[in-house]
């Protein structure tokens, strides 16, 4: 095995040797910390003195007696449906249709939509949640008679939650969208003609038969970055509905994780908290794979 695993290398080393770069500070900075996130969990440290081993006690504690965290847990699960779920159709959806369109025109539209994602936007939509009259939000439902007084969208617990997920949901069209959009690109166009000649008369039964099996490998990749930025989405949250939340309403696992590891220094249990929010995402991510028929091990 390792035989054939150096042959391959020596067979590509000028690919390898491009990745290196990337691999060691992939290595360094997310490999090595996961890998030591897992015993540091099981010990109450605080970065100053020496880790002391604690069992299971961390763990007990987040399901027994942590309120925030089971609040956090469900938070997260709402706001990974509609940031994860809901944006991952809706960007297949946005894809699809830009797919249709000519070449120029819908490269066009793709940079517009992926735009986003680049860009830093909290400070435009703290103005558009705005909670005086000049908020966007505010002054046109004033304006259409829906509510006669101003919404506090970042301040009120009522809100705050879909204030966040609107804005992750903007940010989210990404790497998952370009994944879309080359699968789409990459469909050999004269399986459709086969199609029309077996029977597909609309671009309904096309998008069952021939597209959605067609891109499989990339809709998983892009279902799986969907739940990466969904489940880890606390610089949103912080930005556009403050840390900690109102109510701590929209008080997602990641930024439970945050409170404890960098404002409290309680390392030991912010690990165990990024280990269970580790392992929801493996689950989701596993869930995933199965409903899609094929594996990405």
């Amino acid at each position: 095995m390792l035989k054939k695993i150096g042959k391959e290398i020596r067979k590509n080393i000028d690919c390898y040797l491009m990745l290196l770069p990337f691999m060691i500070l992939f290595v360094i900075f997310t490999v090595i910390p996961v890998i030591m996130s897992v015993p540091v969990s099981f010990t109450d440290f605080n970065i100053i003195q020496k880790p002391k081993f604690t069992g299971l006690s961390n763990y007990t504690a987040l399901f027994l007696s942590d309120k925030i965290f089971m609040k956090s847990l469900r938070i997260t699960l709402v706001f990974a449906f509609f940031s994860g779920l809901v944006s991952y159709v809706i960007c297949f959806v946005v894809a699809w249709l830009i797919d249709g369109m000519p070449r120029k025109i819908g490269n066009f539209f793709t940079i517009i939509f992926y735009i986003p994602s680049m860009a830093n936007v909290y400070s435009v939509w703290r103005i558009i949640f705005s909670g005086d009259m000049n908020g966007y939000i505010n002054s046109l439902l004033i304006a259409t008679g829906i509510i006669t007084s101003p919404i506090q969208w970042l301040t009120d617990g009522r809100y705050v939650l879909f204030s966040a997920v609107i804005v992750q949901m903007w940010l989210s069209v990404g790497a998952g969208f370009l994944a879309m959009r080359a699968g789409l690109r990459g469909i050999d166009h004269t399986m459709y003609e086969v199609g029309a000649v077996e029977g597909i008369s609309n671009r309904f039964q096309e998008l069952v038969y021939i597209t959605i099996p067609s891109m499989k490998p990339h809709l998983i990749f892009a279902g799986v970055m969907q739940i990466v930025s969904s489940f880890t989405a606390g610089t949103v949250i912080q930005n556009i509905v403050g840390f900690p939340s109102t109510d701590y309403n929209a008080h997602t696992i990641m930024t439970h994780a945050y409170d404890y590891g960098w404002v409290r220094y309680e390392m030991g249990y912010a690990s165990a908290i990024c280990m269970i929010l580790f392992t929801l995402m493996y689950c989701v991510n596993r869930i995933i794979e199965k409903i899609s028929g094929k594996s990405t091990d």
